[in-house]
Protein backbone atom coordinates (compact mmCIF):
# COMPACT_ATOMS: atom_id res chain seq x y z
CA UNK A 1 0.00 0.00 0.00
CA UNK A 2 1.26 3.39 -1.36
CA UNK A 3 2.02 6.08 0.95
CA UNK A 4 -0.08 9.15 1.56
CA UNK A 5 1.16 12.25 -0.01
CA UNK A 6 0.81 15.64 2.08
CA UNK A 7 0.56 18.69 0.86
CA UNK A 8 1.91 21.89 2.26
CA UNK A 9 0.06 23.81 4.41
CA UNK A 10 -0.47 26.66 2.33
CA UNK A 11 -1.82 24.63 -0.57
CA UNK A 12 0.09 23.71 -4.01
CA UNK A 13 2.58 26.71 -5.67
CA UNK A 14 0.98 29.15 -7.41
CA UNK A 15 2.34 29.68 -11.13
CA UNK A 16 4.14 32.52 -11.74
CA UNK A 17 2.13 36.04 -12.23
CA UNK A 18 2.96 37.29 -16.29
CA UNK A 19 1.35 40.92 -16.64
CA UNK A 20 0.35 40.62 -20.12
CA UNK A 21 -0.32 44.94 -19.98
CA UNK A 22 2.80 45.67 -18.63
CA UNK A 23 4.97 43.95 -21.06
CA UNK A 24 2.33 44.01 -24.74
CA UNK A 25 2.60 41.70 -27.10
CA UNK A 26 5.59 39.88 -28.18
CA UNK A 27 7.60 41.18 -30.77
CA UNK A 28 8.25 39.22 -33.78
CA UNK A 29 11.77 37.96 -34.44
CA UNK A 30 13.95 40.48 -36.73
CA UNK A 31 15.67 39.71 -39.55
CA UNK A 32 18.75 40.42 -40.80
CA UNK A 33 18.67 42.43 -44.51
CA UNK A 34 18.16 41.07 -47.63
CA UNK A 35 20.70 39.81 -49.45
CA UNK A 36 20.80 39.68 -53.47
CA UNK A 37 22.82 36.95 -54.79
CA UNK A 38 25.78 38.62 -56.77
CA UNK A 39 24.66 36.69 -60.27
CA UNK A 40 21.24 38.54 -59.71
CA UNK A 41 23.20 42.03 -59.35
CA UNK A 42 24.98 41.50 -62.22
CA UNK A 43 22.09 40.60 -64.29
CA UNK A 44 19.59 43.35 -63.07
CA UNK A 45 22.14 46.33 -63.60
CA UNK A 46 23.32 44.77 -67.30
CA UNK A 47 19.50 45.18 -68.62
CA UNK A 48 19.27 48.78 -66.66
CA UNK A 49 22.31 49.75 -68.88
CA UNK A 50 21.26 48.41 -72.20
CA UNK A 51 17.54 49.65 -71.45
CA UNK A 52 19.37 52.92 -71.08
CA UNK A 53 21.25 52.35 -73.86
CA UNK A 54 18.47 51.82 -76.17
CA UNK A 55 16.66 55.01 -74.99
CA UNK A 56 19.44 56.63 -75.75
CA UNK A 57 19.70 55.23 -79.43
CA UNK A 58 15.90 57.12 -79.80
CA UNK A 59 17.27 60.53 -78.15
CA UNK A 60 20.00 60.30 -80.55
CA UNK A 61 18.26 60.06 -83.83
CA UNK A 62 15.65 62.42 -82.77
CA UNK A 63 17.79 65.20 -80.90
CA UNK A 64 21.45 64.45 -81.00
CA UNK A 65 21.27 63.46 -84.58
CA UNK A 66 20.06 67.24 -85.12
CA UNK A 67 23.45 68.38 -83.69
CA UNK A 68 25.35 66.82 -85.13
CA UNK A 69 23.67 68.19 -88.95
CA UNK A 70 23.87 71.64 -87.31
CA UNK A 71 27.36 71.79 -86.58
CA UNK A 72 28.65 69.97 -89.55
CA UNK A 73 26.91 72.44 -91.37
CA UNK A 74 28.13 75.44 -90.02
CA UNK A 75 31.62 74.07 -89.80
CA UNK A 76 31.22 73.26 -93.83
CA UNK A 77 29.20 76.29 -94.77
CA UNK A 78 32.51 78.69 -93.21
CA UNK A 79 35.08 76.81 -95.39
CA UNK A 80 32.65 76.93 -98.57
CA UNK A 81 32.24 80.55 -98.39
CA UNK A 82 36.14 80.96 -98.21
CA UNK A 83 36.29 78.70 -101.07
CA UNK A 84 33.95 80.77 -103.15
CA UNK A 85 36.05 83.63 -102.17
CA UNK A 86 39.24 81.85 -103.16
CA UNK A 87 37.79 80.71 -106.76
CA UNK A 88 38.75 77.22 -105.28
CA UNK A 89 34.89 75.95 -105.31
CA UNK A 90 34.54 72.34 -107.13
CA UNK A 91 32.66 73.05 -110.70
CA UNK A 92 32.67 69.64 -111.40
CA UNK A 93 33.20 66.04 -110.74
CA UNK A 94 37.03 66.20 -109.87
CA UNK A 95 39.63 68.24 -107.25
CA UNK A 96 39.81 72.01 -108.92
CA UNK A 97 43.58 71.71 -108.12
CA UNK A 98 44.44 68.08 -109.60
CA UNK A 99 41.73 66.81 -111.94
CA UNK A 100 42.91 63.89 -112.46
CA UNK A 101 41.65 62.51 -109.10
CA UNK A 102 37.82 62.80 -107.96
CA UNK A 103 36.04 64.63 -105.95
CA UNK A 104 36.14 63.09 -101.97
CA UNK A 105 32.89 62.01 -100.58
CA UNK A 106 31.48 64.89 -98.40
CA UNK A 107 33.03 67.25 -99.68
CA UNK A 108 30.58 70.63 -99.71
CA UNK A 109 29.70 71.50 -103.79
CA UNK A 110 27.01 74.14 -103.24
CA UNK A 111 24.38 75.89 -100.67
CA UNK A 112 20.56 75.14 -102.02
CA UNK A 113 18.61 78.13 -100.40
CA UNK A 114 14.96 77.14 -100.70
CA UNK A 115 13.03 80.66 -99.14
CA UNK A 116 9.65 78.82 -99.02
CA UNK A 117 10.67 76.24 -96.48
CA UNK A 118 12.91 78.42 -94.85
CA UNK A 119 15.81 76.03 -96.06
CA UNK A 120 19.86 76.92 -96.27
CA UNK A 121 21.71 74.03 -96.69
CA UNK A 122 25.48 72.76 -97.87
CA UNK A 123 25.22 70.44 -100.45
CA UNK A 124 27.87 67.40 -100.00
CA UNK A 125 29.14 65.56 -102.91
CA UNK A 126 28.10 61.60 -102.72
CA UNK A 127 24.77 60.23 -101.77
CA UNK A 128 25.64 57.56 -98.80
CA UNK A 129 24.12 57.84 -95.41
CA UNK A 130 27.46 58.85 -94.13
CA UNK A 131 27.76 61.95 -96.34
CA UNK A 132 23.55 63.04 -95.83
CA UNK A 133 24.37 62.55 -92.05
CA UNK A 134 25.90 66.26 -92.59
CA UNK A 135 23.18 67.33 -95.30
CA UNK A 136 22.00 67.02 -98.52
CA UNK A 137 24.31 64.78 -101.02
CA UNK A 138 24.73 65.48 -104.54
CA UNK A 139 24.65 62.21 -106.94
CA UNK A 140 28.32 62.01 -108.53
CA UNK A 141 27.46 60.78 -111.73
CA UNK A 142 24.93 64.03 -112.65
CA UNK A 143 26.46 67.18 -113.68
CA UNK A 144 26.75 70.02 -110.73
CA UNK A 145 23.46 72.63 -110.87
CA UNK A 146 23.54 75.10 -113.53
CA UNK A 147 24.78 72.99 -115.76
CA UNK A 148 23.41 71.40 -118.84
CA UNK A 149 21.82 67.80 -118.15
CA UNK A 150 19.58 66.89 -114.86
CA UNK A 151 21.23 66.95 -111.78
CA UNK A 152 19.89 65.19 -108.51
CA UNK A 153 20.19 66.04 -105.05
CA UNK A 154 18.81 63.60 -102.19
CA UNK A 155 18.61 64.61 -98.72
CA UNK A 156 17.34 62.97 -95.27
CA UNK A 157 13.91 63.60 -94.36
CA UNK A 158 13.67 62.64 -90.81
CA UNK A 159 16.77 61.93 -89.12
CA UNK A 160 20.05 64.29 -89.08
CA UNK A 161 17.88 67.33 -88.98
CA UNK A 162 15.46 66.20 -92.05
CA UNK A 163 16.67 69.07 -94.27
CA UNK A 164 14.17 67.66 -97.26
CA UNK A 165 11.34 67.16 -94.77
CA UNK A 166 8.97 69.55 -96.00
CA UNK A 167 9.65 69.31 -99.63
CA UNK A 168 6.46 68.13 -100.59
CA UNK A 169 5.02 71.81 -99.53
CA UNK A 170 6.58 72.68 -102.92
CA UNK A 171 4.21 73.92 -105.43
CA UNK A 172 4.92 74.36 -109.21
CA UNK A 173 6.59 77.75 -109.38
CA UNK A 174 7.97 78.13 -106.49
CA UNK A 175 11.77 79.42 -106.90
CA UNK A 176 15.12 78.65 -105.20
CA UNK A 177 18.32 78.96 -105.87
CA UNK A 178 21.79 76.81 -106.05
CA UNK A 179 24.87 78.44 -105.18
CA UNK A 180 28.30 76.65 -106.59
CA UNK A 181 31.33 77.90 -107.37
CA UNK A 182 29.95 79.11 -111.31
CA UNK A 183 27.91 81.49 -109.48
CA UNK A 184 24.08 81.62 -108.54
CA UNK A 185 21.67 79.44 -110.59
CA UNK A 186 17.66 80.14 -110.52
CA UNK A 187 15.51 77.18 -110.41
CA UNK A 188 11.45 77.35 -110.95
CA UNK A 189 9.79 74.26 -109.58
CA UNK A 190 8.12 72.31 -112.33
CA UNK A 191 6.27 69.50 -110.49
CA UNK A 192 5.98 67.47 -107.28
CA UNK A 193 5.91 63.29 -107.70
CA UNK A 194 5.33 60.79 -106.05
CA UNK A 195 4.80 56.69 -106.57
CA UNK A 196 3.68 56.10 -109.93
CA UNK A 197 2.93 59.55 -110.94
CA UNK A 198 4.57 60.15 -114.48
CA UNK A 199 8.19 62.15 -115.25
CA UNK A 200 8.26 65.19 -117.04
CA UNK A 201 9.94 65.20 -120.43
CA UNK A 202 13.35 65.24 -120.13
CA UNK A 203 15.57 68.70 -120.43
CA UNK A 204 15.96 69.81 -124.03
CA UNK A 205 19.83 69.38 -124.71
CA UNK A 206 21.33 72.67 -123.67
CA UNK A 207 19.34 73.29 -120.89
CA UNK A 208 19.44 71.92 -116.88
CA UNK A 209 17.61 70.65 -114.48
CA UNK A 210 17.71 69.82 -111.16
CA UNK A 211 15.65 67.05 -109.09
CA UNK A 212 15.85 67.26 -105.51
CA UNK A 213 14.56 63.98 -103.82
CA UNK A 214 13.98 62.48 -100.42
CA UNK A 215 11.72 59.42 -98.67
CA UNK A 216 8.32 59.61 -98.84
CA UNK A 217 5.62 58.11 -96.70
CA UNK A 218 5.94 56.59 -92.98
CA UNK A 219 8.42 58.68 -90.53
CA UNK A 220 10.78 55.21 -90.35
CA UNK A 221 9.12 53.27 -92.62
CA UNK A 222 8.94 55.31 -95.92
CA UNK A 223 6.80 53.52 -99.11
CA UNK A 224 8.49 55.35 -101.86
CA UNK A 225 10.69 58.16 -102.97
CA UNK A 226 9.43 62.24 -103.37
CA UNK A 227 11.04 64.11 -106.09
CA UNK A 228 10.93 67.51 -106.80
CA UNK A 229 11.42 69.08 -110.74
CA UNK A 230 13.10 72.21 -111.43
CA UNK A 231 14.05 73.66 -114.48
CA UNK A 232 16.94 76.09 -114.42
CA UNK A 233 15.72 79.63 -115.63
CA UNK A 234 19.07 81.22 -115.21
CA UNK A 235 21.54 81.12 -117.37
CA UNK A 236 23.44 77.83 -118.09
CA UNK A 237 26.93 77.57 -117.31
CA UNK A 238 29.30 75.20 -119.39
CA UNK A 239 30.45 71.67 -117.76
CA UNK A 240 33.70 70.16 -117.31
CA UNK A 241 33.70 66.74 -119.14
CA UNK A 242 31.94 63.26 -117.18
CA UNK A 243 34.77 61.51 -115.76
CA UNK A 244 32.45 59.32 -113.34
CA UNK A 245 29.58 57.42 -114.51
CA UNK A 246 26.67 56.11 -113.16
CA UNK A 247 27.63 52.39 -113.25
CA UNK A 248 30.52 53.58 -110.97
CA UNK A 249 27.95 54.63 -108.30
CA UNK A 250 28.28 52.35 -104.81
CA UNK A 251 24.91 50.56 -104.18
CA UNK A 252 25.11 52.35 -100.89
CA UNK A 253 24.53 55.55 -102.91
CA UNK A 254 21.25 54.57 -104.68
CA UNK A 255 17.88 55.79 -103.51
CA UNK A 256 17.20 54.65 -100.66
CA UNK A 257 20.16 52.35 -100.03
CA UNK A 258 21.42 51.41 -96.69
CA UNK A 259 25.51 51.24 -95.61
CA UNK A 260 26.26 47.44 -96.01
CA UNK A 261 30.20 48.48 -95.07
CA UNK A 262 29.30 49.58 -91.29
CA UNK A 263 28.55 45.72 -90.45
CA UNK A 264 32.17 45.69 -89.39
CA UNK A 265 32.70 48.57 -86.95
CA UNK A 266 29.56 48.01 -85.76
CA UNK A 267 30.15 44.49 -84.22
CA UNK A 268 33.33 45.71 -83.23
CA UNK A 269 31.85 48.33 -81.11
CA UNK A 270 28.57 46.61 -80.44
CA UNK A 271 31.08 43.89 -78.72
CA UNK A 272 33.30 46.78 -76.71
CA UNK A 273 29.77 47.85 -75.56
CA UNK A 274 29.01 44.27 -73.66
CA UNK A 275 32.42 44.35 -72.77
CA UNK A 276 32.07 47.21 -70.80
CA UNK A 277 28.17 46.75 -69.65
CA UNK A 278 29.24 43.00 -68.55
CA UNK A 279 32.47 44.37 -66.78
CA UNK A 280 30.32 47.36 -64.86
CA UNK A 281 27.71 45.17 -63.70
CA UNK A 282 30.54 43.39 -62.18
CA UNK A 283 32.47 46.37 -60.46
CA UNK A 284 28.53 47.37 -58.90
CA UNK A 285 28.66 43.98 -57.04
CA UNK A 286 32.46 44.53 -55.51
CA UNK A 287 32.79 48.33 -55.80
CA UNK A 288 29.27 50.33 -54.69
CA UNK A 289 26.41 51.68 -57.04
CA UNK A 290 27.59 55.17 -57.12
CA UNK A 291 31.23 54.31 -57.94
CA UNK A 292 29.88 52.13 -60.72
CA UNK A 293 27.56 54.71 -62.26
CA UNK A 294 30.19 57.86 -62.34
CA UNK A 295 32.01 55.49 -64.35
CA UNK A 296 29.49 54.13 -66.83
CA UNK A 297 28.08 57.07 -67.85
CA UNK A 298 31.39 58.33 -69.98
CA UNK A 299 32.07 55.19 -70.56
CA UNK A 300 28.69 53.76 -71.68
CA UNK A 301 27.84 56.86 -73.47
CA UNK A 302 30.67 57.16 -75.59
CA UNK A 303 30.06 53.27 -76.96
CA UNK A 304 26.49 54.27 -77.41
CA UNK A 305 26.51 57.52 -79.31
CA UNK A 306 29.11 55.45 -81.70
CA UNK A 307 27.03 52.25 -81.88
CA UNK A 308 23.86 55.02 -82.49
CA UNK A 309 26.05 56.17 -85.34
CA UNK A 310 26.51 53.03 -86.79
CA UNK A 311 22.91 51.64 -87.00
CA UNK A 312 21.87 54.55 -88.33
CA UNK A 313 23.77 53.74 -91.38
CA UNK A 314 21.51 50.64 -91.69
CA UNK A 315 18.55 52.83 -91.88
CA UNK A 316 17.66 53.57 -95.96
CA UNK A 317 19.58 57.21 -96.43
CA UNK A 318 16.62 59.18 -97.17
CA UNK A 319 14.79 58.60 -93.67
Amino acid sequence: MSAPVVLPADGPAAPPRVDVLASGPAEPPRRGPRVVPPGVQVFTTAITILSVTLLGFGAYMAFVSRLHHDRAQFVSYANFRKDLAQGTAPTGQTQPEDPSKLLELGTPVAVLDIPQLHRKEVVFEGTTGEVMEKGPGHRRDTPLPGQPGASVIMGKATTYGGPFKDLSALVPGDEFTVTTGQGEHRFKVLDVRHGGMPQPPPPAAGTGRLVLTTAYGGMFAPTDALRVDADLISEVKPAPRQVFKASQLMPSEQVMAIDRGVWFPLVFIGEALLLAVGLLSAARVYWGTWQTWIVAVPVVGFLGLATADQVSRLLPNLI
